[in-house]
């Protein structure tokens, strides 16, 4: 059985701010399973916790996963979004600033097409029917663990993946 408890990793981004204000990290050597590492899909990350996002960061990095940015508001995964072009966005509700994770995953699936999957303590039906427009690939219920995260990421890319043009 698995346990829900999301541990901190001893490394990681946490010492290099760079890795906060959104910056990209190097692609990682091979890729996510099935990809070459032209194809590694692009993760942007929308978490207003510093040490969440740092984990969420080195364990999809240590998948095989390109990280196309970190944010803490809706305002910069907007921006981070435009700038980056991620295949998709992991993305929390509840974020500081002016946007909620719903307002600005709906804006993002309006202006650049991308899709999101939602790792979020608030997944209510209410929460559900308003992001129902930006078409979410799936809800991730916190506390989860980094590897279900990891799974999710991975099918969700399957899914963008196997989508005729």
């Amino acid at each position: 059985m698995q346990s829900n408890i999301i541990v901190i990793p001893s490394r990681g981004p946490l010492s290099n701010p760079s890795h906060w204000s959104g910056h990209s990290a190097p692609a990682a050597e091979g890729g996510a399973s099935g990809t070459q590492s032209s194809d590694i899909a692009r993760i942007l990350i929308v978490e207003d916790d510093l040490l969440i996002a740092s984990q969420m960061e080195t364990t999809l990095t240590d998948a095989g996963f390109q990280i196309a940015g970190t944010a803490s508001t809706g305002k910069e995964a907007l921006q981070l979004a435009h700038a980056q072009s991620p295949t998709l966005v992991v993305m929390d509700i509840h974020l500081a600033g002016d946007l909620d994770g719903i307002d600005t995953a709906l804006e993002l699936f309006r202006s650049c097409g991308i899709r999101c999957i939602f790792a979020s303590a608030y997944s209510d039906q209410e929460a559900q029917r308003r992001a129902a427009p930006a078409a979410p690939l799936c809800w991730l219920q916190k506390p989860y663990t980094m590897a279900s995260l990891t799974d999710k990421v991975r099918a969700a890319v399957r899914e963008l993946c196997s989508r005729p043009d």
